[in-house]
């Protein structure tokens, strides 16, 4: 935003005359843009949450459209004013504008619909045209001479810095890289280094110059020192805040956030100076000085909020900081300035200044307590409805008192014919400009846009907060019925209500999961934001119509978090749920099961012993294996299918031996239709022992294990895919010579799930396309979350793993160990006693190997495919380590 300084009489001017061919024009034009985002975060206001990730998508197009915008614009004006050297080439900086707003519609997108890629192309676009404004502005400030107010422009290049950071974190979030306290640690580092970064360093290095010339008077003569002081504080103690929320390192945090503080504390010394000779007496100084008050209050709030909190606690215990953040400073810092700025931007000479200046200030101490008052309504949630309204009532009052006043005085401008000054060149004190500014017809669409974009926005404000939604049929009350929901794995439990028409639903919604979560119906009602562990309570109307509910975090709707209540015995009730398409986290369009991860096991459910048992005495061994096509088994939690197997489980038995060792398998058909089999793992031609036989039959299958490895086997009858994938595969383990003894051995088959009717056209369908509904170690999706691998700290650990497919392989990775022995498809690819380590060890289809690794404390690892996709979809388990 511009600036001026009030020049006293026989002075010298604080601030440098203006360039010789001074360039404000574009600026003042580019604003338009950010009316435009305005006027889009108006819409998605309105809109409400007929969008996706509504919450989000609101704070992000006003903070990352408009005010990067915004910021992006002036940051380089200011610096060409301040340094008096000459504008940039304009090329480059309407080029860095269009990057800017092309990567923000990115992100915008790539969260709210996906693909999750878009959005983090987005992010990084965006963390390279900062970067690229950030090198501009070093570069202006290397041309030009010394000067007093250099110091000013590394707040802006910092607060450059900030963003590209944030917009690091950003991207990294819109993937969902990691989960649970992992995740919300990133939120409360990409939620701090914007707000605090991005935003706060420059609105801080703005004020040095700012507040004084509201107060008309001198810029104290500390200005420099204190600048430098409190940039070489704020900073590199921002940098540490981030880091140790990243890391979790609580009080890390918290010694950056104090260095922080310290460095807002010496910007405030110069200010205070200013203020110890002239005191507010206009609107626009007594506005500035309550928003730096709220910027300290907040500040303060974070210090306490982060001493006090796990790291992964922070992001949502600072929601409630949102208004004091977004109304008390930044909107007020923004009224603030246009109440000084405007009645110069509309020009007119002296006398019409003044007369200006009088209308726009009229009544400003009652719009002032009014705004004031209404920040700690909008904080202290959770409130009665109508407190929080007033609170509403008295912030929009106050902004559409400004905007009314602001109509008027443009309307008189247009009237008189005057000629409006141009902002951005009396922002350096000089005062011919106004006479050789633009014309007033091509200055009142700028300005008119930006107090359209406020009417907008406010009007929006009022529709989003009030939540109002369309008029309901009414339906009679018939009864009541309260439910127990819970949101935990990506997953809102149970994912489908059915009652009566007329029935009177209360839900008790708690959120079960290490994240946040919220639950907002489509009629309206919603529950807070809720941190883990947290309960609220909706009350919808008397059931009539199916109504939609779902998580408002940004990417949880579309990864499957939605629920519905149905009403019987009405013809809506048979309507089929919309699918979200995402690979079985949301209802199938065939009418599937939904997959819930964190459902519990259903009673009686045993996992598939993962425990790899050492090779059995003598060269030669016998075992019968039985295929059957009729057995159900629970392939997840709470669902449960019919599935092909070896011998009834999924997968079949473990072989094991030694390089040489001969096997007699007996292969008997109890199925209800042809079956054969295949072991990779011998030498023979297929012609004979791999030929399907019909139910009822037998043959015999003899090989000489001559290589070592971790081998598939699986039905040879085709379409293999068909039979794979229905669970018709096993592992056969040769071990290599001389293969040292470890503490544990377990083994982690992989395979695909596909919902439904083995055979059926739907499954049949899904496979021939490679689009499974989930992936299973050893038989169950996310099997052994439910029953966890155990282990003791300092055991060496050796895990087995086979890609049984039939289509995708694994990366697999234990979370927190790396392993320092690599064994894949028969040979060493790293051994202990090397100085390198593995983060995967991955497999395409068929293949197999194994992994060591030492548990280096007592906890909880994660053992993932970090195929990411694969371990969201049910490719993950949990390795429970005791001991030391």
């Amino acid at each position: 935003m511009p600036t001026y300084v009030q020049i006293e009489k026989g002075r010298p001017p604080d601030l440098p005359q203006p360039p010789p061919r001074p360039r404000a024009s574009w600026h003042l034009r580019a604003n338009a843009i950010v009316v435009g985002w305005l006027s889009l975060t108006s819409a998605v206001a309105l809109t409400g949450d007929m969008l996706p990730a509504p919450r989000w998508l609101l704070i992000h197009v006003f903070l990352l459209g408009a005010v990067s915008t915004a910021i992006l614009i002036w940051s380089e004006h200011f610096t060409v004013a301040l340094m008096r050297v000459r504008t940039p080439s304009q090329r480059g900086s309407l080029t860095r504008l269009a990057l800017l707003n092309a990567a923000t519609t990115a992100v915008l997108a790539g969260v709210s619909v996906g693909p999750w890629q878009l959005a983090a192309a987005g992010a990084a676009l965006v963390v390279g045209v900062v970067l690229w404004h950030g090198a501009v502005l070093v570069l202006l400030v290397r041309q030009a001479l010394p000067g007093r107010f250099g110091h000013v422009i590394g707040w802006y290049v910092s607060a450059a810095g900030a963003l590209a950071v944030g917009g690091t974190l950003g991207a990294l979030l819109a993937a969902h890289v990691w989960h649970g306290a992992v995740h919300e640690r990133l939120h409360a580092a990409h939620a701090e280094v914007n707000l605090f970064g991005w935003v706060g360093l420059t609105v801080l290095g703005t004020l040095f110059t700012l507040w004084p010339t509201v107060l008309r008077t001198r810029m104290s003569e500390a200005t420099r020192k204190a600048s430098r002081a409190g940039l070489w504080l704020a900073a590199p103690g921002l940098t540490v805040a981030v880091a140790g929320l990243l890391t979790g390192w609580r009080w890390v945090a918290l010694a950056g956030l104090t260095a922080y503080a310290a460095g807002g504390l010496a910007v405030l010394a110069p200010l205070a100076d200013a203020l110890r000779r002239r005191r507010p007496h206009t609107g626009a100084a007594w506005m500035l000085g309550a928003a730096i008050i709220w910027f300290e209050v907040a500040l303060a709030v974070d210090l306490v909020v982060v001493a006090t909190r796990p790291a992964h606690e922070v992001a949502a215990a600072l929601d409630p900081l949102q208004p004091l953040v977004l109304v008390g400073f930044v909107a007020q810092v923004l009224l603030g300035s246009l109440l000084h700025l405007l009645p110069a931007v509309l020009g007119g000479g002296p006398a019409r200044f003044k007369q200006n200046a009088a209308l726009l200030e009229r009544g400003w101490a009652v719009r002032l307590v009014a705004l004031n008052l209404g920040v700690p309504l909008l904080l202290l949630l959770p409130l009665p409805r109508p407190v929080t309204l007033l609170g509403w009532v008295l912030v929009l009052g106050s902004v559409l008192a400004f905007v009314a006043l602001a109509v008027i005085a443009l309307t008189r401008a247009r009237l008189a014919g005057t000629q409006p000054a141009v902002a951005a060149e009396e922002a350096t004190g000089a005062s011919g400009l106004a006479k050789g500014g633009r014309t007033w017809r091509r200055s009142l669409p700028v300005i008119a846009g930006i107090v359209v974009g406020c009417l907008l926005t406010a009007a929006a404000i009022v529709v989003a907060t009030t939540g109002g939604s369309g008029p309901a049929t009414t339906v009679t009350a018939t009864g009541s019925r309260t439910v127990e929901v819970t949101l935990s794995g990506m997953s809102i439990r149970p994912a489908v209500i059915e009652a009566p028409v007329g029935t009177v639903l209360t839900l008790r919604v708690t959120n079960a999961d290490a994240q946040r979560h919220d639950l907002r119906l489509a009629t309206g009602e919603r529950t807070p934001m809720l941190a883990p562990g947290q309960s609220a309570t909706l009350k919808p109307a008397p059931l009539g119509e199916p109504v939609d509910g779902w998580c408002t975090v940004a990417g949880h709707r579309a990864a499957g978090m939605t629920m519905r209540l149905v009403p019987t015995g009405t013809a809506a009730a048979s309507r089929p749920q919309p699918s979200t398409g995402h690979n079985g986290h949301g209802p199938a369009a065939d009418g599937l099961a939904r997959l819930d991860l964190a459902a519990p096991m259903s009673p009686g459910w045993k996992p598939y012993d993962a425990t790899l048992k050492p090779v059995s005495g003598g060269t030669e061994h016998h075992v019968e294996i039985r295929a059957d096509d009729t057995l159900v088994q629970e392939v997840a939690p709470g669902v449960r299918q019919r599935v092909w197997t070896f011998n009834g489980t999924m997968p079949g038995p473990v072989l094991r031996g030694k390089v040489g060792d001969v096997f007699v398998v007996t292969f008997v058909n109890g199925a209800t239709m042809g079956h054969g089999i295949d072991f990779h793992a011998g030498a023979t031609a297929p012609d004979g022992p791999m030929r399907t036989i019909q139910p009822g039959e037998r043959l015999t299958y003899r090989f000489r294990a001559d290589f070592a490895g971790a081998w598939l086997y699986h039905c040879s009858t085709m379409p293999m895919t068909q039979h794979i994938a229905n669970g018709m595969y096993g592992a056969v383990i040769i071990d290599p010579p001389d293969l040292p003894k470890v503490d544990r051995e377990y083994l982690l088959v992989q395979g695909e799930l596909y919902l439904g009717e083995p055979g059926s056209q739907a499954q049949v369908a899904k496979i021939r396309q490679g689009d499974p509904d989930g992936w299973m170690f050893n038989g169950t999706a996310a099997g052994y979350d439910h029953a966890p691998l155990r282990a003791e700290a300092g055991e060496r650990v050796r895990l087995w793993a086979v890609a049984a497919g039939p289509s995708s392989g694994t990366a697999l990775h234990v979370v927190g160990a790396p392993f320092d022995t690599v064994y894949q498809e028969g040979a060493y690819r790293l051994r202990a006693q090397d100085p390198g380590g593995a983060q995967v060890l991955d497999l395409a289809p068929a293949q197999g190997g194994f992994a060591e690794l030492v548990f280096p404390e007592r906890g909880t690892y994660p053992v993932v495919d970090h195929t990411m996709r694969q371990a969201e979809a049910g490719a993950h388990g949990l390795f429970k380590v005791t001991g030391q």
